[in-house]
Order: C-alpha cells, then sequence, then structure tokens
C-alpha cells in the first residue's frame, strides 16, 4: 500500500506521539509499504514538509509542551495524496482538517488516531479536576474533527471507553503504539545508592512533583537518586524542589541507546501521571525489567498495566507512591522476580504485533465520512 501520514512534527521525538509515529512508518516500510510524511521540520525520503504555523499565544503555549503546529501548502499536499490508498491522521490541529478535506475530494480512505486527552489540554490551564471541562474539550476535539471519521484508532481500551462516553459514534479500533523490539532486559550496571526514574514530559499531568516528595519522605531519602527523562515547562519549578534532597534530582532527555544504558542501572520505574493515553515509556520501561509503581488514577490507562496492587499508589498521594518504594527496595528478591513477569507483559505489547493489526484496519477502510 502506499500510505500518508499526516503529523505536524515528525523529527522532534520529545513527543511520544511523534516516537510512535516514527516507530510506526518504519515498521511499515519493512512490510513493504510505502509511507509518505507530511509534516513540519527537516527535509527526508518520502517527506512532504509544511511550514510552521504560528498561532498567537497558543503557539506560545505549545512550544513549551514540545509541540509544533504546521501551516497547510494545498500544492505540497495534493503532491502528496497523489496515488496513495489510505491516509493516516495522527493529531487534530488546523493543517490535518485541510488534508481531510483534500483526501475525501481524491476520494483516499481516511483513519484518524486518538492522542489528545482532553486532560492533557485541561490541566496545561488549571481546570484538570474539571469534569465539565473534560467533557468540553471531548466534545469540541469531536466537532472540530472527529466526526469526519467513520474509523478512529485508539491506543487503548481506556481511550476507547472515554470515547464512547462522551458520545464518539465512529468504530473504534483498539490497538497500542507497541513497544520496540529493542527494550529488553539487559545485564544491570553496578552502581551505588538506589535509583528511582520517570520517562515523560514535565508538564502538570505528570505529577513528577509526587516523586520528588515521596523521594524527600522515603525512609530511605538519604540513598534514592531521582532521574527524570524528558523536557517540559516545569524543569525549573521541579529543579528547585528537588534541590534540598540528599541526591539533586537529574533532569535529562536522552537518546533511545541513552536511555536503555541508563535503564540498566535503575532498581525502580515510577508513573505518576494523572491522566495517560497509553504511556509507551512505562511499558517500554517494564519490557527491560524494570518494576513500576503506578498512579491508580481513573483517568490514566497506564494502571491497568500493573500485575498487582504492589505496583499501583493512590493517585496524588506522594506518602503511599514513598511506602511503595521502601516496599520494593526492601524486598529485591521479590521485585527481581516480579520484574520477570513484567518482561513477559512487555512481549505482549511489540510494535510488531500492533503493525500487523493495524494493516488490517487499513485494508478494510472505505471512502468517505459519516
Amino acid at each position: 500500500m502506499v500510505l500518508a501520514f499526516v503529523i505536524d512534527q515528525f523529527d522532534d521525538i520529545t513527543n511520544g506521539t511523534t516516537a510512535s509515529a516514527r516507530r510506526f512508518v518504519e515498521n511499515l516500510r519493512k512490510h513493504g509499504h510505502t509511507v509518505r510524511v507530511l509534516t513540519s521540520g527537516e527535509p527526508g525520503p518520502d517527506k512532504y514538509i509544511m511550514p510552521r504555523a504560528w498561532i498567537p499565544l497558543v503557539t506560545y503555549l505549545a512550544d513549551k509542551q514540545g509541540i509544533t503546529f504546521s501551516k497547510a501548502d494545498k500544492k505540497v499536499i495534493k503532491e502528496c495524496l497523489t496515488g496513495v490508498d489510505l491516509v493516516h491522521f495522527y493529531l487534530p490541529f488546523p493543517m490535518a482538517r485541510v488534508v481531510e478535506k483534500m483526501a475525501r475530494e481524491m476520494n483516499i480512505p481516511c483513519l484518524a488516531a486518538f492522542h489528545v486527552q482532553a486532560e492533557n489540554i485541561t490541566y496545561n490551564i488549571g481546570m484538570g479536576k474539571s469534569a465539565f471541562a473534560n467533557k468540553f474539550f471531548y466534545k469540541f476535539l469531536y466537532k472540530y474533527f472527529y466526526k469526519r471519521f467513520t474509523d478512529i484508532h485508539c491506543p487503548t481500551q481506556f481511550i476507547a471507553n472515554e470515547l464512547k462516553a462522551n458520545g464518539y459514534p465512529a468504530r473504534l479500533h483498539v490497538i497500542s503504539n507497541g513497544v520496540d523490539e529493542i527494550f529488553y532486559p539487559r545485564e544491570p550496571i553496578p552502581h551505588d545508592n538506589l535509583r528511582v526514574l520517570m520517562i515523560g514530559r514535565l508538564s502538570p499531568e505528570k505529577r513528577q512533583d509526587l516523586i520528588i516528595e515521596a523521594a524527600r519522605k522515603s525512609k530511605y531519602a538519604d540513598k534514592i537518586e531521582l532521574y527524570f527523562a524528558g523536557h517540559g515547562p516545569l524543569l525549573e519549578k521541579y529543579k528547585k524542589m528537588g534541590k534540598d534532597l540528599p541526591h539533586e534530582p537529574s533532569f535529562n532527555f536522552y537518546s533511545t541507546d541513552g536511555l536503555i544504558e541508563l535503564m540498566r542501572s535503575i532498581d525502580i520505574y515510577v508513573h505518576a501521571s494523572d491522566a495517560e493515553i497509553e504511556a509507551i515509556a512505562c511499558m517500554e520501561a517494564f519490557s527491560c525489567g524494570l518494576v513500576p509503581i503506578i498512579s491508580n488514577s481513573n483517568k490514566s490507562a497506564t494502571v491497568y498495566f500493573a500485575i498487582d496492587d504492589r505496583s499501583l499508589f493512590k493517585q496524588g498521594d506522594a506518602e503511599d507512591l514513598a511506602r511503595k518504594i521502601d516496599y520494593w527496595i526492601e524486598h529485591p528478591e521479590e521485585r527481581a522476580a516480579l520484574g520477570k513477569e513484567y518482561v513477559k507483559k512487555g512481549d505482549t505489547f511489540r510494535v510488531a504485533e500492533s503493525v500487523r493489526k493495524m494493516e488490517e484496519v487499513y485494508k478494510s477502510l472505505k471512502p468517505g465520512r459519516p
């Protein structure tokens, strides 16, 4: 098949959606498909480049989250879509609306992915706990973009249930974004102290602040080293929060190889997020044998990865998180045994299987709007 992926940014892998799109493109090409990417950024093979868009205030806020908007160039869009069998949309942004309209006019089947949880918006405007605000944004996203599609890709059953609850009538295809084969257990790197890791954007809904507070409350505070892999608008705030810890937290962005190397020296992985559609980062960590401790938030799909309650802590409760960290510090043999079970779980989410399932969806799609 000749496929077109529409995603506003494809170069900056600090964004989880971009990282997932890149994995899918790579694996689809390995399966013999031609995949064109309509995006902004640097030129490359089968990339059709849009200029960056500037939206007053919105672009400023989006930049802090590592999000880029593209400006639609109809000439480039037409060139990209000519001869394409299907268009796969990753994000509900203005450029995608223009591409969708042109694709329909060219009688090309379309699939939309759902990667922007309402809470990703509301937490960043101080309204994350408001049920009204979250329902408003789900309705807005539907009217603005998703009402145009008969079929939507959902990375988890959790987000499929959220869409059903918010009145989305489309066929919902639940397929994980998948974990790359390079994430698997390796020989540990010896290290001093006790290392705790979280991977993710430094933004309000991810709740890295809880991990800093939990480290402070832990019985082993003098031995805990915190590692945060990711960028985001709360970097300076979190640096200040962690300055008085016995070991000042590390904040860095890592290449894939660098991240895997770091994981080899990590003892415990924490995923503290209040809101999450899937959390590939958590899947990558437990696929490498790290036992996760996950917030039991009812707005996070990540909770369903927990094998048992030892891998869960009460949402927003730093004291409970500290107790769970202390438990795993005190039970290293138990942690090693459970880590092996998580590796098996990770093997059920491999990207190759996700791509195979997505190919079946592609084959089933027909032109036309609802």
